[in-house]
């Protein structure tokens, strides 16, 4: 599969599913404390860190805006981007005190080194892995020196096929990663790993979840 095509079957998966997933209950936090604790980490990283106090952050791939806002209520000056302009629509009727953009996380419509943090919230989950040394470059050219990138992740080694979901036929692909696949590729951007977390999956979910934070050198 193309850069192109998947990116495609990324927006036209998305815009068909984005109505009907707004109108399910907030579950990316509810119920998961782990992913909060490691959120509240990157906000304070993020707010603490010497001369990047102010800088905004960006929550790339960010759906329906829900874990923009979650950040935003951390205190962290955070605005969305996402692929789909159909998410992006539902997040800005959602959060129309916040910022919601319609963009590539391959290809920023952002400035080298100003943002304080990048957060990437299971959306490299998608991106084939022989693209991601590219994602990640952009998420560094982006982050000041000393900046923050989270990413979220599920863990694995394989490739699940999606055709359905939330009641719609989708054309996805879900690339499950190992945790030290994910902070080489990091590592190769020029983002160095200083925490990660692997915890069990919840009922609701059928793989471990990894969680790796990485600052810019």
């Amino acid at each position: 599969m193309t850069a192109s095509s998947y990116l495609h079957s990324v927006r036209a998966s998305y815009d068909a599913v984005a109505v009907d997933y707004a109108r399910l209950p907030g579950t990316e936090l509810a119920g998961k404390p782990l992913d909060r604790a490691m959120l509240a980490a990157f906000a304070e990283c993020v707010r603490g860190e010497d001369g990047g106090a102010g800088r905004a952050v960006a929550d790339l791939g960010c759906g329906p805006g829900r874990v923009t806002a979650h950040l935003d209520g951390l205190g962290v000056r955070t605005f969305g981007v996402d692929l789909s302009p159909a998410m992006v629509a539902v997040a800005r009727r959602s959060y129309r005190g916040l910022r919601f953009e319609v963009g590539s996380m391959a290809a920023l419509d952002v400035a080298d080194g100003v943002l304080g943090g990048v957060l990437a919230w299971y959306s490299t989950v998608h991106t084939p892995p022989s693209e991601l040394p590219g994602v990640f470059a952009e998420f560094a050219r982006v982050l000041a020196p000393g900046g923050h990138a989270l990413i979220a992740f599920e863990a694995g080694d394989e490739r699940v096929r999606l055709e359905n979901a939330y009641g719609h036929p989708v054309d996805l692909d879900v690339y499950r990663l190992p945790p030290d696949r994910i902070a080489a590729l990091l590592a190769g951007a020029g983002l160095r790993e200083i925490a990660r977390l692997l915890r069990e999956p919840t009922p609701h979910e059928t793989s471990p979840q990894g969680f790796l934070l990485a600052r810019r050198g």
